[in-house]
Order: C-alpha cells, then structure tokens, then sequence
C-alpha cells in the first residue's frame, strides 16, 4: 500500500544521519507533518475502516479527528507516524505477548515498587503506613516548610511532591485563581467474568472509535482484557477495563453502558436501552455475563503552588508517556543541575558481582 511505504521510507530517511532526501516522494513534506493525521490519511485515500483502525487502534486518537468542533487534541500528522513507528516496534517483542502491548504482572500497582527500588538504591526512604496528617505553612510568610506524619514527627523540606487527589488548605490570599482546577475527565469501567470475550486469547484490547456505538458517541471507549495469567484475578476469571473521555458524569456513563452491553450480558443494565442502539456483528453468539462491575468518573488536575508540586494523574492512555515527560519536567525545573537516571560506575570486580546474582 502506497501510504505504509511512505510512512516506512520517511521513518528510514528521518533515522539516517543528515537524512534529508528532497527528491521524490521517500519523505513526508513539512507542511504534511503539521497538518491534521486524518487530513493526511484522507488525502492518502486509505479506505474509511483502515483509517479508522489507523487513527484509533494504533495511534490511539482520543476524539473524532473528523469533527474539529468537538475534539479536543487534534493528533498532528508527525505525531500520528511516530505512534505508528512505535507500534511497528512493538509488535513481537516478546514471544508470549501477542501484538504490540505489553502489561505487567500484579496490574499497574506493581509498578511503584520498581520506583522504589531504583530509589533506595539512590538512598531515598521510602516509608509504608506513614501517613501525611498535615502540611505546614510558615506562619509570617504563608510558604511551605514541612509535613507532619501521623506518628507526630515534623519533616522540613525546600519542596513537596504531592498527588494531585490530595487537598491542601491554603491561605487565600496566597492560592492563585486555578489552582485545583479540573482539567479532563476519564470514565472508567470495571468489570469481571467467567469467561472471555474471546475463546483463543486472554489478553487483548477492543477500541470503539467515535461514533461506531451510536451517533453522539464523539471519543474513543477502549476496553482491556486480562486473564487471571497476569495474577489480577482468580483463576479462571478476566478483568475487563474500560475508559473513555468524557465532560460529565451522565456522558461517562453513557458511553461505558454502551460500551458493554455491546461486549457483556449485563444483568439488570442500568440502561438498557442503550443495548438497542448497538449493532453487534456477533450478536448472535453468547456473551460472557457480568458477574460483578463498577464504574466511576476520575477527575484529572494538577495543582502547583510555590514549593508544593504535583505530580499527573493516571490519564485515559494506555501507555505512560505523558505521565513520563510532565515527571522529567517537573524533574527538570525543580533540579535543573541535575541529570536524570545518571549512569553509575561499573563495580570494581564484576565477576564477584555476576556470581553473587546467579547465586542469589
């Protein structure tokens, strides 16, 4: 297909040093990498339902890119193929893993003890059934000095990182007009079953693109399937997440309610009406039936005030790349002397060390 074969030449040029070839058609012009990802699919004549996998499947859109009035992140072009290069080198990386996503084991929770680790070794504490009671303010200047723990022991610091959920009363002549201001909301889903939406795999992700469930549908639902291989549930039971963004509570819901009564048999639907605005091609076979769900709506902020910072919420991506860079910048300006992850030197007897590993 013409498009994959530009996408693959511009990706070969662009990773050669200086490899900028102005002749022939090997390289996506400038003008295209700025533009829309849709405009340029559409003047790639792709098929709607490939360019519909392209846009929501691979490069992940969030909105309908087709409708600038409602969609609030238009994906740029340059983004787009750097998503799809992305994917293409993910695929097969590993040989258990079907596809492009990889997801660890214990669900997304496990992740912190690696930040933990990588920390202790750097010689930061990190301190369990310890929590924060209160933030303390400098009386005659209304800064941040320290916390105070719920052992009753004070700690000073320059700075505090604090999750954004957490409240912090300010005085009020001190908070500025935005802080704790809500920026986006995700719908989320959750739900658990006996039996998986599809009998030869455990582990897999439905997409929803805009308007595939009923018209008024303007954003992505991505559903995420894991088995109990992944030790998120018992065994023989799945984990099905869903999330989708939404402005209010009764869209969120709306669009989660569609989204699995397309997928499940949901005992006593909150909306069972939203089943007849559904065209399943397999609604003929039997769906798995729900056997206990929830679902809520997570308010994204991010709050900063003097020395007290905070670091993003856990967004409606799959992946952690925003998450990733708003944490090196916010790295970055409060230790902008400092390098990220620097190397450490080698160990002075590094046989000592590999047999002290293989027998551990």
């Amino acid at each position: 297909m013409r498009f994959f074969k530009l996408v693959q030449q511009h990706l070969e040029d662009d990773g050669e040093e200086g490899g900028e070839n102005e002749s022939g058609n090997s390289r996506i012009s400038e003008q295209d990498l700025e533009s829309p990802f849709v405009e340029f699919l559409n003047k790639m004549r792709l098929p709607p339902k490939i360019k519909s996998i392209i846009l929501y499947a691979i490069a992940m859109a969030d909105c309908d890119q087709d409708n600038v009035e409602v969609c609030e992140d238009v994906l740029k072009t340059k983004d787009g193929i750097d998503r799809l290069a992305l994917y293409n080198s993910s695929v097969g990386r590993f040989p258990n893993a079907l596809g492009a996503f990889m997801y660890p084991l214990y669900g997304h929770g496990e992740l912190p003890q690696a930040f933990c680790r990588r920390a202790a070794v750097k010689g930061c504490i990190h301190v369990l059934r310890m929590p924060v009671i209160a933030v303390l303010m400098d009386k005659s200047t209304g800064h941040y000095k320290g916390v105070r723990l719920s052992s009753g022991q004070d700690l000073f610091s320059h700075q505090l990182i604090l999750d954004p959920s957490f409240m912090v009363q300010l005085p009020l002549a001190s908070s500025p007009p935005g802080l704790g201001s809500i920026k986006r909301r995700v719908a989320r889903g959750i739900c658990i079953t006996k039996r998986s939406l599809r009998s030869e795999t455990s582990n897999f992700l439905v997409v929803y693109p805009p308007r595939s469930l009923f018209p008024e549908q303007v954003t992505s639902i991505r559903a995420l399937q894991i088995g109990s291989d992944l030790a998120v549930c018992p065994l023989g039971m799945f984990v099905i997440y869903f999330s989708t963004l939404c402005h209010d509570a009764n869209q969120g819901e709306k669009l989660l309610n569609a989204a699995m009564d397309s997928l499940l048999t949901v005992p006593e639907s909150a909306h069972p009406e939203s089943s007849t605005t559904v065209h399943s091609e397999n609604s003929a076979e039997e769906k798995p039936t729900v056997l206990w769900k929830a679902l809520y709506i997570q308010e994204l902020t991010m709050d900063h005030f003097e020395s007290i910072s905070s670091t993003p919420m856990p967004d409606g991506n799959l992946n952690y790349n925003n998450i990733l860079h708003a944490t090196l910048k916010l790295f970055q300006k409060m230790y902008p002397l400092e390098e990220v992850f620097p190397e450490t030197a080698s160990p002075e007897n590094p046989e000592d060390d590999n047999e002290f590993s293989l027998e551990s």
